[in-house]
């Protein structure tokens, strides 16, 4: 990373949000890929929902390293216009990205446990993938602004003990996404012209118009706005990682501060 990160001052993640302009942001998110990259190569894996903000850190991890690594987990209930955007972008990085599916039948459990239909059809074929692919840093696109349900996230975390989070583009504003596609060309999905701020599957998912980008998924139930439980459940059960790999002048001084990695996790690989 470049000096004016490693020595930059213990701001907390809203000064970073609301202090810090769109092209820092981007050069930001492009230092911490780089940095994973070279901390643990092809296990360094991006996990990629189709969404606006997955295919904005899709991007700039190509741009940071052609050869990057990815998933993406797919249901029996994305919606048509997404399966047709996955299998475009399949067909332009077929030696990047692996799709996974759960094969459970899960009938209409979305109306009567979405929590355990999520479980099923999303957070076990994502362990399956960090499993599959030896990933030891998962790469999100997970942005503080997007919902009520994402607000204490860094930007390196170790949250699931054994597997670093990276979220290079944290500190994004919704707008600043936007921005990042439209001058980067990066092909939308078709669902957000027809009114759509998050995407997810078709049951579940609905067009809403609140403050809240997340508030049109699983309108109805306990789940509103809420996750599908890849960023709260635990995907690695044993522990392969060696945080240790990360030096403490090699991350951002707030994600030590915020208490996700400490000095004490931090020695030589």
């Amino acid at each position: 990373m470049t000096p004016d990160i490693l020595t930059g001052t213990e701001e907390d993640i809203k000064e970073l949000v609301d202090g810090l302009h769109f092209g820092e942001k981007v050069d930001r998110a492009k230092e911490l890929l780089a940095w994973a990259f070279d901390k643990f190569g092809d296990k360094a894996v991006v996990a990629n929902s189709l969404g606006k903000d997955s295919m904005v850190v899709w991007d700039l991890a190509v741009k940071v390293n052609p050869e990057v690594k990815g998933f993406i987990v797919t249901t029996v209930y994305k919606p048509a216009e997404t399966i047709t955007y996955m299998n475009d972008l399949v067909a332009l990085y077929p030696d990047n990205l692996k799709i996974y599916k759960s094969d459970v039948n899960v009938g209409d459990l979305y109306a009567t446990d979405p929590d355990a239909c999520c479980k099923a059809l999303k957070v076990e074929p994502v362990r399956q993938a960090v499993e599959e692919m030896n990933v030891e840093c998962w790469i999100t696109g997970l942005r503080c602004t997007e919902g009520r349900t994402r607000t204490d996230f860094r930007e390196i975390e170790e949250r699931d003990h054994g597997l670093i989070k990276l979220n290079p583009i944290l500190l994004f504003h919704e707008r600043e996404i936007w921005q990042y596609m439209a001058i980067n060309s990066v092909k939308v999905n078709p669902l957000y012209a027809q009114g759509y701020r998050s995407l997810g599957c078709a049951p579940c998912t609905k067009i809403s118009t609140g403050d809240n980008e997340r508030a049109g998924r699983w309108i109805g139930t306990s789940k509103c706005g809420g996750e599908c439980g890849i960023h709260t459940q635990p995907l690695k059960a044993i522990s392969t990682v060696n945080v240790a790999a990360i030096r403490e002048e090699n991350i951002h001084p707030e994600a030590v501060t915020a208490g996700e990695i400490t000095g004490d996790d931090i020695v030589d690989r």
